[in-house]
């Protein structure tokens, strides 16, 4: 199929072609769009591989990721697990999620679970890429998420499905300024993303970096997870949430790794609490599972829903 020479609707917040008409209109019928083609500057048709068009042939997903807009295609017919990775900029986020993604391509799961597909395959591997070998160059980590790029956060979709119960899994691939912003005020106009997640996620994940809390700047790295900690605590109304050590091969000083802990129990309550790293344990049968990343994923997907009230 090949769009000929379609961009967005000039609607505010409207992603059709690509998407259904935010106002449940046909493409054709809806105002801004007619104006649109009308004026010249769309064609309103899709072209078919045998030569023909069809007028109403749309997609509900791209295969990149989703935009709250896109959202009730999906939540729609079936319950929607969101995750959320609360963390600072560069904390590991992303490469956390790419990892988890490509664990489960590689044929490593938690027991007893599958794949099952994803909406947004496009967007796993736009974000997984980095870590893998190609013919120039060795695996890197994935680049940092921009957050120039607007206040809605873009999601990852996986579907995933054991013998007896099947989990429509969303991550949150947001950036880490988002947070810090949301940490210190929390109705500051910066921190929408975080306030829109903070408000429908069912998971959290607070993510604290070993690398800045064992590096120069190790306690302005605790003061801010300890700000969030509080943040996502006053928020999280009894759902899910995790303390994660990313990049965990590295050693945080054992003052700073006791005041997070206390700030955790303190702000958190009730908690669970992982280490994660993309290099493999000292000993370890198989050098490409990492370490803890397996089993931080096989607690998100069976934690049990909170209290929203």
């Amino acid at each position: 199929v090949e769009r000929t020479g379609m961009s967005r609707c000039p609607h505010k917040g409207c992603n059709a072609p690509e998407m259904s008409c935010m106002q449940g209109e046909e493409i054709e019928d809806c105002p801004a769009w007619k104006s649109k083609v009308k004026s010249g500057s769309e064609s309103a048709s899709v072209v078919v591989t045998d030569g023909h068009t069809a007028k109403h042939l749309r997609f509900p997903w791209t295969g990149n990721v989703m935009g709250p807009a896109d959202l009730p295609y999906l939540t729609g017919a079936k319950r929607v697990r969101l995750l959320t990775m609360a963390g600072a900029s560069d904390a590991g986020k992303t490469s956390l999620l790419a990892a988890f993604y490509l664990l489960i391509a590689r044929g490593y799961r938690p027991e007893g679970v599958e794949f099952a597909g994803s909406l947004t395959l496009e967007g796993w591997e736009n974000i997984a890429g980095s870590l893998q070998w190609n013919a120039l160059n060795g695996p890197t980590f994935p680049a940092h998420t921009s957050s120039g790029g607007g206040r809605s956060p873009g999601m990852l979709h996986m579907t995933l499905r054991s013998s007896s119960n099947e989990w429509e899994l969303l991550a949150a691939d947001a950036p880490g300024e988002w947070f810090t912003d949301w940490a210190v005020h929390r109705d500051n106009p910066r921190a929408d993303g975080a306030r829109w997640l903070s408000e429908r996620t069912d998971v959290f994940l607070v993510i604290a970096d070993s690398k800045a809390l064992s590096g120069p700047d190790r306690g302005q790295a605790r003061q801010a997870l300890l700000d969030l900690m509080r943040r996502v605590g006053s928020e999280r109304h009894g759902r899910p949430a995790a303390l994660v050590w990313t990049k965990s091969d590295l050693t945080v000083p054992p003052g700073i790794e006791a005041a997070i802990k206390e700030g955790a129990e303190r702000s958190l309550k009730d908690f669970r609490e992982f280490s994660v790293s993309m290099h493999p344990e000292a000993g370890s049968e198989s050098r490409n599972k990492g370490q803890g990343i397996l089993e931080l994923l096989d607690w998100v997907i069976n934690a049990q829903p909170g209290n929203r009230e």
